[in-house]
């Protein structure tokens, strides 16, 4: 939500890019399509962009068929690029989230799944005047207004699984294994 609606103000029409198919971008998936916003998902699995299909997604790119996939969700919008990525991917993804941009578009770095550090396309970024912004937990503020949105557009999170709190290395590794669809909940 912070992402989406407080950093990138998106707005109905804008253009939203999402990666892979956790808990985050499902939700942002989610949210984007509540607001009106066009939604283009990127992910390496056929069946999870299928359900990202199902969930409102407009527009799927499969990152690992497709190394240029930046490039190929800025064609999706006729070469004008997208006006919020929710950048998960860190390093190995930055440069491909900076190529889908528009000029003044707004990337919200939420995670770091391919490494902490690695090269980015600088001069491509400062040409397009795009903003990258990391985004962390909100106030709690936001989060009221995010419970809000949930309720008002009867939004279901989506959960993979479960486990018990004497399992979480369990669940860990379904984290790691990237096989999940949505959130690995603990029980406690």
């Amino acid at each position: 939500m912070r992402a989406l609606m407080v950093e990138a103000r998106i707005k109905p029409g804008d253009v939203v890019l999402t990666q892979g198919a956790g808990g985050v971008s499902i939700f942002a998936v989610q949210l984007a399509k509540a607001a009106g916003a066009t939604v283009i998902a990127t992910s390496s699995s056929g069946a999870k962009l299928e359900r990202l299909k199902a969930l409102g997604a407009d527009h799927l790119i499969n990152y690992r068929e497709n190394s240029e996939w930046g490039r190929t969700a800025s064609e999706l919008t006729g070469g004008r690029g997208v006006d919020a990525v929710v950048e998960i991917g860190g390093p190995g993804a930055l440069n491909q989230s900076i190529h889908a941009a528009r000029i003044g578009g707004h990337i919200s770095l939420i995670g770091v799944l391919t490494g902490i550090s690695g090269d980015v396309a600088t001069a491509l970024a400062m040409s397009k005047n795009t903003t990258i912004k990391g985004v962390t937990v909100g106030s709690r503020q936001e989060q009221e207004e995010m419970i809000a949105a949930i309720e008002a557009n009867a939004i279901t999170p989506v959960i993979d699984s479960t486990y018990p709190l004497d399992r979480i290395a369990e669940a860990f590794a379904h984290q790691i294994s990237q096989k999940h669809f949505g959130k690995i909940c603990l029980a406690i």
